[in-house]
């Protein structure tokens, strides 16, 4: 490790644990697979706004943005994160996963964030952003990472969490390969350290196949799924450009994916994203909108209820 964890940390990280056990249990929902909205897409509201729309659209949980333009900035997160943990779970939704900014323990208030989360009894973190240099071995960079991953494992078996790694797609993403994400992880307790697993985006980097291998790798060590459809098309400069598109428009292979988990077990928690460009804003995360607030919830409407639809025919509702 590239810290030794301090005797102060360790008791205060088995204190919070402690503290987390009794803590108000989410709400419960009466799907197999409960659906989070992730909360990115509500940067345009206030708070009071977003658990609103959220309840009204159906969704079962939250997936809540702690993190640089979050609905909660890390800095503030002992001070915020409470209270708006205590309105998501009043309003009768469940808050089983946050999306943090954490790569590492050197990432800015990641012990605070961490800790919070804990004491309010949210069991899973996003983590991530692991960026390969095309300079220098990718072993000898992966061989790097590995004591980075053992530190924040061990912070978080103290705390009685558990960060899933998000995958993306892209050149020098660390995880798009699926592969390298295997070869960091499969040494770890998956209580500690796991995956966030976005089918879109492995779709996108194994179309035909490939995908499914890394479905069937990752399974195992997969504790949250995210879920969002795409389509390659021409740009006006003849490039082949990826686009974002309503759930069930584009190339997943839901059926398959949603069989696959039903086979394995998996109980979430699974997340709805919604980034193509006709939500106006919401897709990236803007604080502002350049199409009506109600065709925004309109589209987003579509694809829960496509989305329930999808669950309902695998057995996974």
């Amino acid at each position: 490790m590239k810290q030794s964890m301090t005797r102060r940390r360790l008791l205060s990280g088995a204190a919070v644990a402690a503290l987390a056990r009794p803590a108000a249990p989410a709400a419960e929902s009466t799907s197999k697979l409960p659906i989070c909205a992730f909360s990115k897409h509500f940067q345009w509201t206030d708070r009071r706004e977003a658990i609103d729309s959220i309840a009204a659209l159906g969704f079962d949980g939250v997936d809540l943005t702690v993190r640089r333009r979050g609905h909660v900035l890390p800095e503030h997160v002992e001070d915020e994160l409470p209270s708006f943990v205590e309105a998501i779970r009043a309003a009768g939704l469940a808050i089983p996963m946050i999306t943090s900014g954490i790569r590492d323990m050197e990432s800015p208030h990641a012990e605070s964030v961490i800790k919070t989360i804990a004491s309010l009894g949210i069991r899973n973190y996003r983590w991530g952003g692991f960026r390969y240099n095309a300079e220098q071995s990718l072993p000898d960079q992966l061989a790097a990472i590995k004591p980075r991953i053992q530190e924040l494992a061990a912070v978080n078996k103290q705390y009685g969490v558990c960060a899933m790694y998000h995958t993306h797609s892209g050149a020098n993403q660390v995880g798009a390969s699926f592969w390298d994400l295997y070869h960091l992880l499969k040494d770890f307790d998956t209580d500690s350290v796991s995956v966030n697993f976005d089918v879109g985006h492995a779709t996108i980097e194994g179309g035909r196949g490939d995908w499914i291998h890394s479905t069937r790798l990752l399974l195992p060590y997969s504790r949250g799924i995210a879920v969002k459809d795409f389509f390659w098309d021409r740009s006006p400069e003849n490039r082949w450009e990826l686009r974002w598109c309503p759930l069930g428009d584009g190339m997943v292979d839901f059926k398959q994916y949603f069989g696959m988990l039903k086979k394995s077990g998996f109980s979430g928690p699974l997340q709805l994203h919604t980034e193509y460009h006709e939500l106006g804003g919401a897709d990236k995360g803007r604080s502002a909108l350049t199409v009506p607030k109600a065709e925004v919830l309109k589209l987003m409407r579509r694809d829960i209820d496509t989305l329930k639809r999808m669950l309902r025919d695998a057995d996974l509702a």
